[in-house]
């Protein structure tokens, strides 16, 4: 219950302009600021280039009009840490797209390292000159780790799914990762970039849902795989997923995005009060089991983007109970 009224303070000071709350606010003390300092080094001292471009055309070339897709974030959302294009993300959730529409689809990639959630704007711009049908959006690991406070990174991304939704765009949003995953960190700065990229994302979700967009939880949900094999699941920098790592996070939101798009129906939500949820409530779910889709749906006449379907794609964790209960009419 904290964590979803810690997501809702965010979503709601996102929404009205106000500074919002930071976990690492204050945060200041000696040990915490040269473990981050050896941290970068640490993951600096193994660059591995730019990202391989991967945008074109993926698919079967003459089966119709192509699907435009649109990548925008930061350098997971680019794929940085892989050699080839066919090892990004973009390239994965493409030809992925492709086999399920039984369409071409075109792959444009606007997203950069580096970026953190204001630059999003900008992003916004490029994709929108490709008129695209469906945008997937990455960010919110540069936000954290620059300290940018969680309400102001909410809003750039509202906006933009906001900017996106009105251009007819679909918008499926892959949340922050859970950065206490990443190997160099240590104790307890590992505990702190966890607390804070959670936090952030169970409010991005809300931010997305509300504004029309589909949000699915990235968490930990390589964190696992990572833990047991990092030499497979990491790149070089110890940072970045490798190609394999990418794969899981592709796999993902593939689901998502073809739900987005009507090539697949929405599952029939069955257990209402644990399956359907106030939108808050519905993200700080999500946030608990990575794999899992938020979306949109309109309850007993109530305004839609308000509530939120839960899809999950993965076991709960053991012992894990439902944040709330409802007994909603879904429309």
């Amino acid at each position: 219950m904290l964590r979803a009224l810690t997501a809702r303070r965010i979503a709601t000071a996102a929404a009205y302009g106000g500074g919002g709350i930071t976990a690492l606010g204050g945060l200041t003390f000696g040990l915490v600021v040269l473990e981050a300092r050896l941290a970068r080094r640490l993951i600096g001292a193994t660059p591995n280039g730019g990202p391989p471009a991967a945008d074109g055309l993926y698919g079967p070339v003459a089966a119709g009009r192509p699907l435009s897709l649109v990548v925008l974030g930061d350098s997971t959302a680019a794929g940085l840490g892989v050699a080839a294009p066919e090892e990004t993300p973009g390239a994965m959730l493409a030809e992925g797209l492709a086999a399920t529409a039984g369409r071409p689809v075109r792959l444009t990639i606007v997203a950069r390292s580096g970026a953190r959630s204001h630059a999003l704007s900008g992003q916004v711009d490029a994709a929108l000159r490709v008129r695209p049908d469906l945008a997937v959006i990455m960010i919110g690991a540069n936000d954290v780790t620059s300290r940018t406070p969680a309400a102001e990174s909410v809003r750039h991304l509202a906006d933009a799914v906001e900017r996106l939704r009105g251009a007819g765009c679909r918008v499926v949003a892959g949340t922050c990762p859970d950065l206490g995953t990443v190997e160099p960190l240590m104790q307890p700065l590992r505990w702190i970039a966890r607390r804070a990229s959670r936090q952030l994302a169970a409010a991005q979700m809300i931010a997305v849902v509300e504004h029309g967009g589909r949000a699915v939880s990235v968490g930990d949900l390589l964190g696992p795989e990572f833990a047991a094999d990092p030499p497979a699941m990491f790149s070089a920098d110890r940072y970045h997923p490798s190609a394999r790592g990418y794969a899981t996070a592709a796999a993902a939101l593939l689901p998502s995005m073809a739900h987005a798009l009507g090539l697949v129906p929405d599952p029939v939500v069955a257990r209402l009060g644990e399956d359907v949820l106030p939108v808050y409530l519905a993200a700080a779910a999500a946030a608990e089991v990575s794999g899992t889709e938020l979306y949109g749906v309109s309850v007993a006449g109530r305004e839609r983007g308000r509530w939120a379907a839960l899809l999950r794609r993965r076991p709960a964790p053991a012992g894990a109970r439902p944040i709330g209960s409802a007994s909603p009419r879904v429309a």
